[in-house]
Parts: structure tokens; sequence; C-alpha cells
């Protein structure tokens, strides 16, 4: 495939198929219908290649094979009810799919036609009605624009893509546009990068054009690495549209000059390193990628680096070193990676997300992208949605979007009535909302003016039995175990940090600790060397501004008010509520439990107490008590 015409032939052949994988649609298919599996991480870890099987199986034992399509796509975004399986046309959502309900799937529904109620996804039953699944919480309120392909298309098979105008921007960019148009066009989307610091990404292609013009050699760059904990925005991308993130980097190559490109992802997501394999594979078969792209002359190939998941190569200059074959350290800025990045040479970087965005902003023009979001944050932005929270998965919200809004309708809630407490947005270099920011619009500058940051699009919900202590801790401990130690502020700071918080975690914290807590934390984040150790002390920051009176409570009081800090924890038996049946003490690993002479009045048998000095504050004994009689003080 080496001309637009070629390319235009394809779309149409393909068009039709994927077509049908829209509501009520009345494509020409040569398929009745669509069985579409998620294919994604989650998903695949609990058992969607075992229902593709079963549906193989059972589709050829009711001859149904050449009527049926099974799809094996992507994620679908609502990780919690996976194994997740939609139908189309219709639209109907299966969820938690049990390999055993495959069978009476596929015989009533796919041969006989009649959904199988009880196994549906249960917002998407109103009666005898079905409905549509932009019509349930977590999606109506969703925009996808960079997960529009994923859960639709079969990610290993370029041509679904193309079926889904794949590549159709990059023949508009070589054929239509100068590389000063596309890059004007991308800054007038007002796109900012989505991996953390939000710079205007057309303000990056430009400067990587314009710093250096005569460079014998540039280079793009994709961040695929993705080390926050709870993140997994970018590799369901990678998941689901690979050839997004291909097309995308070979429109940045032209804009900037570039011929080589290099996706960097750590070798720990061997499903994206895979599809990303067979589509650069199949992108260069069909002359997407290499020389001479659709006859333009324009040359542009693409290359997989593996991480071995360092977060500190989540920083542009540790990322180019890694790539380089050397060890993944920052390096002084500047000079900046526009002028001197990989090989020494201008390079740009973005991440998965960013790219994500590109062709949809060259099909659709600056302008439909810049009317989603606010002034200052255009577009969308995917989050992946963790924690305490019903609904755990993936959301694509225009920005704006409130936090109530994610968490208690598109989310689903909290679990088991609990309040929400606080989120955690952009990971360890991020910060906590409190609940009195909950009707706070996200977006990139709202987030900073209370002290947190967008991030890479990790939100993680807590609520009231969450210790805010034991959260930056938690967070500290991720940052002081990856700091590449390169430098002092952040590899001695952080560690003093640490250490400062256990002692105020096990009851021996002074009030001088928080002082001195806080001053080091000022001090790492204006002297660390790179991005991610001047935002590490964030969530240490954030949650003394919001919730000092826990500090407080866990120095002063020598108590965790949310009963999670073991060493400031004890159990107490009730006498009066004891019934004295000894299942916790049978229960108990340390033999801590043992009778008393008091009965409670009703009682038959004597009342229990728990030695405190052998209690090792494990919890069986409150897991195990049906009577209730045990509380955590």
């Amino acid at each position: 495939m080496k001309t637009l015409e070629e390319l235009r032939v394809a779309k149409e052949s393909m068009e039709s198929e994927v077509a049908l994988r829209t509501h009520g649609s009345d494509a020409c298919s040569k398929y009745q219908k669509h069985v579409l599996v998620c294919g994604g991480t989650g998903c695949t870890s609990s058992g969607s290649p075992k229902i593709i099987e079963k549906l193989e199986e059972e589709l050829a034992k009711n001859n149904l094979s050449d009527k049926i399509q099974i799809v094996k796509t992507g994620c679908f975004g609502l990780c919690e009810r996976g194994p997740i399986m939609i139908v189309y046309p219709e639209g109907s959502f299966y969820s938690r799919v049990d390999v055993n309900e495959i069978p009476r799937i596929v015989k009533e529904h796919l041969a006989e036609g009649h959904p199988v109620k009880e196994f549906l996804y249960e917002e998407t039953v109103e009666g005898d009605h079905i409905k549509a699944l932009d019509e349930t919480n977590f999606y109506k309120k969703q925009h996808r624009v960079a997960l529009r392909n994923c859960g639709v298309i079969n990610p290993e098979n370029i041509m679904e893509y193309i079926g889904r105008d794949g590549y159709k921007a990059l023949g508009k960019v070589l054929t239509e546009m100068t590389p000063e148009e596309v890059i004007q066009t991308v800054l007038d989307s007002g796109l900012r990068g989505r991996g953390g610091a939000g710079f205007p990404t057309g303000m990056k292609w430009k400067l990587a054009r314009n710093i250096v013009p005569n460079a014998d050699m540039k280079y793009v760059c994709c961040n695929a690495d993705e080390g926050d904990p709870g993140a997994f925005m970018d590799r369901s991308v990678l998941e689901g549209d690979p050839h997004v993130v291909l097309e995308a980097m070979t429109i940045a190559g032209y804009a900037i000059g570039a011929k080589q490109g290099y996706i960097y992802v750590r070798a720990e997501y061997p499903i994206a390193v895979e599809r990303l394999n067979i589509a650069i594979q199949q992108a260069r078969e069909y002359g997407m990628l290499g020389k001479d792209i659709f006859g333009t002359g324009f040359d542009f190939d693409i290359d997989l680096r593996l991480g071995a998941g360092a977060f500190v190569c989540g920083e542009e200059t540790a990322l180019m070193t890694s790539i380089e074959g050397n060890r993944g350290e920052p390096r002084p800025r500047p000079p900046f990676p526009a002028e001197k990045g990989l090989f020494a040479k201008p390079s740009v970087l973005n991440n998965v997300e960013t790219y994500a965005n590109i062709p949809q902003i060259i099909l659709n023009g600056a302008d439909w992208f810049a009317s989603m979001g606010t002034e200052k944050s255009k577009g969308t932005k995917v989050f992946a949605l963790g924690g305490k929270i019903n609904n755990t998965g993936l959301v694509e919200v225009p920005m704006g979007t409130t936090l109530r809004e994610v968490v208690e309708e598109i989310g689903g809630g909290i679990p088991n009535g609990k309040k929400f407490k606080a989120a955690q947005t952009g990971g360890p270099s991020g910060g906590c909302i409190p609940a009195e920011h909950f009707d706070i619009p996200i977006d990139y500058d709202n987030l900073i003016s209370i002290g947190s940051m967008m991030g890479s699009g990790g939100l993680i919900v807590m609520d009231e039995d969450n210790c805010m202590v034991d959260i930056a801790k938690f967070f500290l401990e991720f940052t002081v175990d990856e700091s590449c130690g390169k430098c002092t502020p952040c590899r001695v700071g952080t560690k003093r940090m640490l250490e400062i918080l256990d002692k105020i975690t096990k009851g021996k914290g002074t009030l001088e600790d928080i002082d001195k807590l806080e001053e080091l934390a000022y001090h790492i984040k204006t002297n660390s060397l790179c991005g991610l150790g001047q935002t590490a002390p964030n969530p240490v920051l954030s949650t003394l501004k919001c919730f000092r009176d826990e500090y407080i409570a866990h120095v002063v009081d020598k108590k965790c008010p949310a009963g999670v800090c073991k060493d400031l924890l004890s159990y107490e038996i009730i006498p009066d509520k004891c019934f004295g049946c000894t299942m916790c003490a049978k229960h108990c690993p340390a033999s801590a439990i043992s009778v008393t002479d008091y009965t409670a009045p009703g009682k038959k048998k004597p009342a229990l107490k728990i030695d405190k000095d052998k209690c090792i504050k494990c919890g069986a004994c409150i897991g195990t008590c049906k009577f209730k009689a045990i509380i955590k003080k």
C-alpha cells in the first residue's frame, strides 16, 4: 500500500465490518454479529482467552462460525466488571463472564436472538429494555478521543485500524500540509503533554524543528514507561490501539524533520510489547513506515526499546539516556532535548496519550479539539480510577469535569457506604485532593493551585478508613526505592523524610519532627536535579497542608485516627458482648487471647481478654468474631 488511493480502497473494504460495532448499525457485513471480547491485561488475567476458546468451540457446534465473528479487542474501560464481552450490532454488554456461561449465551443469544439478561451488566437491563452502553453512568459522561478505538477494533489487525480512519491523518499531512502547518495546527489545538508537566505539545515540536534546523539527524521518542503506581492509561492504549501511536509519531517526524522514532516501553507490559511489535511489522509491510511513505519521498521508521521498570526513566532525559544503552539517569537542563536530546541530536518526546490525540486533531481540526475542556486545558484526559471506588477502570472525560462527577457518577461512588476522604492524582509526584475540593474542575491549573498535579492520569480514591500519614509514607517509600541516586537532595533527602514518617507512624515522633519533615520537603523540591526529585515531596506536603491534624494525632495523642498504623493500635474485647465461644482465641497466631473469670449477664460462658503484650495486632480476632465483641482502638 504505497498510495493514498490504495489506502482509501482499503478503508472502504473494512468500513462496513467495523461499522457493525455501532448500536443499530445496518452496515453491510458478511457476518450477522460481532462478538467483542476484551483482550487487555485485566481481562486476560481473569480468563478472557478461555472465553474466546469456548466461544469458538460452541460456535462450531452450532454451525455459526461463518456467521459470527469473534474479535479480540483492547480494554473497554470498565475493568471492575471483567472479563467483558459485547455482542454487536445490538451492543449487549456481558460482564464478569464465566466460561461456563458461554454455551447458553451462544445458544440463546447468538443462535436464537435472545440476550441472556441475567448475565448482562445490570445497569444495561431496564425491564424488557436493554440500554446502550453510553446510557450507563460509567460511559454517559465520557468522551473518547485517545481511547476511541480501544474496545472497538482488533489491535493486531492493521486493516481494522484503517477502517476507522487509520493513517488518513498521515496521508493528509504528507500530501496537503507543510511541517509548519502541522505544528501550527497542534499549537492552535491547545494540546498539552499528557505525561505530567503539561507543556504545550506544539511548542515542543516547534522548538525541535527550529532550534537546530539543519541537524543531520533528529529523533521522535515515545514515553510508554508509565511508572506511577495505579496508572495503566498508556498500557491500555498500546494494547487496544497501537497503530495510533505509530501514526502520530510519524506525523511528528514529518513536522520536526526526523527520520527515526523510538518507543520506550517497560518490559512488564508483555501484551503491549507484543502488539506494538505486530503493529510495527504490519505498518512496514503496508508502507506506513519505512522508505518513501505514500510516494511522497518521506522516510520514517520506528523501533522499540524495552525498559527495566525504573520510575526515573519517565523523566525525558533519563529515558533518552536509557535508550542510548546507559544507566537511566537525568541530565542537567539546559540544553533541552529539543536542542540536544537522544544521541545528542534534536529530539522530541511525548507520552502515549499525547500521541493518541494527534491523528484526530489533524482530521477534525484544531478548533474541534479546542472546543473541549477549559480555557487553558483543552481536550480530554484519560484517568485510571483505582482505590476505594466501585467502578475501577479507565475513563476519558473533557478537561474541567469535576472530581465529584468522576468519583460519584462515573466511578459509582465509594464501596460500603463510606465517605470520600481524598483522591491522589499524579502518583508519587502528585498530591492529595481533600473532600473540601470535591467539586473542583479537573485541569492542569486547578490541580496545581491546590497542591496537586495532573500527572499522567492515575487517580487513587481514598475513604475514611485511609490514614493520610500512611498514604504519604507509601508514596515516599516508592520514591526512595526508585531514586536514581544521582543528586544528593533526592537520594539522601527522601530517605531522611521516610525515616521521620516511619518514626511518626510508630508513635515515636515529636512536633519538631513535623517541622523538620516540612523543611526537608521544601529543600528537596527546590534543589533536586530532575522533575521527579522536585515533585517527590508533594504527597507529604499536600497531606501536611490538608490533614495536619492526623500528623498531630500520631505525635501528640499517639493514635492513628483511621486505625491503620499498627504500632498505634490496640485490640480490646468488650466483656458484656463476648459469648466466650473462643473462636478468636483459636485463630490468634500469637496465643494472646485467654479466658477471664467474668461471665456477662445472660451469657453461659466466661468472657475472653487480649494480652496486649503478646498481641501482634494482626486483626485476625476481629475477622472471626461473629458478635462484634472486639474493637480496634
